[in-house]
């Protein structure tokens, strides 16, 4: 069961991390392997020997890339509470992901059927369902939202994780004209959906024009790049499971 005794919101993820601390979570855990390890303790914990008591979920105010998962864990048995970070968006770590895939079947484990966003101090209402059996997204409206956040015009462009799972992401990502996602890579198959506008998508210094209504696929792990050549809105959706071989 979830501990109740948890807030549902204490900011940013170093915020949260600082209030968790106050509370007791002063560990640090990490995965190896079938277990949690804090090296403050030299201790390993197998999954019967602890809970998970929250979940915190953080969406990076422009950068799919800028996404992370909090844990707050306590144990009973050893009496120690810490904390695990895990990456859950595109740079989310493997190993991590596979351990808390595998803490789903115990009995302690917070059920995850239905995610939620949580809020975050771009987004404080945000109460979006993220996963559940059927997620219903309306585009035009996640567009508005998006082009009326500080980032957008800040910034000249912002980004919304509509879906996530351990093997699906999908994010809207929007840009002013002639703003740039950098060169980068990501793990896992990617598919660039163009639903307004038009962009210059980049791959070995090769550009291809996309326009509304067409799309790229690309494999994993292959630098790409993206520049709006007018204002554009695009789905960027991310298969988990890596490269098709």
């Amino acid at each position: 069961m979830e501990n109740s005794t948890l807030e549902e919101y204490y900011g940013t993820l170093s915020q949260t991390i600082n209030a968790l601390n106050r509370l007791g979570y002063d560990l640090d855990f990490n995965v190896k392997e079938e277990c949690l390890v804090c090296h403050q303790i030299s201790e390993q914990l197998s999954p019967e020997d602890f809970q998970i008591d929250k979940v915190y979920r953080f969406e990076g105010a422009s950068d799919p890339e800028d996404q992370s998962i909090l844990y707050a864990i306590s144990s009973t048995k050893h009496n120690k509470k810490g904390i695990l970070v895990n990456g859950y968006g595109i740079a989310s770590d493997d190993q991590t992901s596979n351990i808390i895939s595998k803490l789903r079947t115990h009995d302690n484990f917070i059920s995850l059927h239905i995610k939620q966003n949580n809020a975050t101090p771009q987004r404080p209402d945000n109460n979006r369902i993220i996963f559940a059996p059927k997620v219903e997204i309306d585009l035009n409206e996640m567009m508005n939202q998006l082009t009326s956040e500080a980032s957008w015009s800040e910034k000249g462009h912002n980004s919304m994780s509509l879906f996530k799972s351990d093997k699906l992401r999908i994010v809207l990502m929007g840009f002013k004209k002639n703003e740039e996602l950098k060169a980068h890579s990501t793990k896992g198959i990617i598919s660039v959906q163009v639903i307004r506008g038009r962009i210059k998508f980049t791959v070995d210094g090769e550009s291809s024009d996309v326009q509304t209504g067409q799309m790229i696929v690309l494999d994993s792990g292959i630098t790409h790049s993206v520049i709006a050549v007018e204002e554009s809105f695009i789905l960027l959706t991310i298969g988990m499971g890596g490269s098709s071989d």
